[in-house]
């Protein structure tokens, strides 16, 4: 495949497409970074030759991804419940999984509510939140500056209003802050698991995807501090692990919320658990 490589200048538009070594759908988003073109400009403007620039910015970019680097890291960008966010690698690649948990919390959070997003990396469960409802209070914590940097870009490119705090979990909070609905995409992933060696976790930040030890060792944090800064009924929502979800709802019903249960993804995996503060 890498024998295809260098795309020469003077190449058309859709000869390049066509002899790059990726599938079509990553070609096309290559091309379209590389050049600045639309998806309808690629077919539009198929014969328009690659500039020398382009060429070589093509070129560079799909070494890198022949190099296993993630496209979103690559092109610098994700699209996430219909909106576009900023990612690198200081933080996860938000992935569709994750827009079960935004669903469920748009459902339970009242209005004028107050939502708790932990840990919250690019931003993408209360940007969506604070987009989709702009009556909502949101607040995102993560205790990494360089996250959090993203997800304020992320807040201010979606017109999304979110109070943002460096925190390690619960510690930057105000002694008697509540809300109404905590929310939160822990790192869950044990240490040593044969799956952080592979695709494109071996990109992503380790500390947002493991907690370097059992895999629950975050969820338990949040699930042990979250019921005081619950009001009473609310709901704390987790994303986790596809294994997980027994061990998240014993965890939750041993400090005892209430209505605990799990939520399918469109895989069809247990992929958010959940219960009420107890009233």
């Amino acid at each position: 495949m890498v024998a295809q490589l260098p795309i020469q200048p003077g190449t058309t538009v859709r000869a390049a497409h066509i002899a790059l070594p990726l599938d079509p759908l990553e070609n096309r988003v290559l091309l379209c970074h590389a050049t600045g073109l639309t998806r309808v400009q690629l077919i539009t403007q198929a014969e328009r030759p690659l500039t020398d620039d382009e060429a070589a910015h093509l070129n560079a970019l799909v070494r890198r991804r022949l190099a296993g680097e993630p496209i979103a890291y690559i092109v610098g960008t994700r699209e996430f419940f219909g909106l576009d966010f900023q990612v690198s690698d200081a933080v996860l690649i938000p992935r569709p999984d994750t827009e079960l948990i935004v669903e469920l919390a748009l459902e339970r959070l009242p209005q004028q509510g107050r939502l708790l997003d932990m840990g919250t990396g690019s931003g993408a469960i209360a940007v969506a939140v604070a987009h989709t409802r702009p009556d909502a209070a949101v607040t995102a914590l993560d205790v990494s500056a360089a996250a959090l940097a993203v997800a304020q870009a992320n807040a201010t490119n979606n017109d999304a209003r979110v109070r943002f705090l460096q925190s390690d979990w619960f510690a930057a909070l105000a002694p008697d802050e509540t809300f109404d609905l905590i929310a939160s995409n822990p790192p869950y992933i044990a240490a040593g698991d044969e799956h952080l060696s592979q695709g494109d976790l071996r990109f992503e930040p380790s500390g947002a995807l493991t907690d370097f030890a059992d895999g629950l060792s975050a969820l338990r944090i949040i699930i042990d501090g979250a019921q005081a800064r619950l009001v009473k009924g609310a709901w704390l929502l987790l994303e986790h692990g596809y294994d997980q979800a027994a061990a998240v709802r014993a965890l939750l019903e041993k400090q005892g919320y209430t209505e605990v249960q799990s939520w399918r993804d469109l895989g069809g995996i247990e992929r958010v658990s959940g219960g009420r503060a107890p009233l």
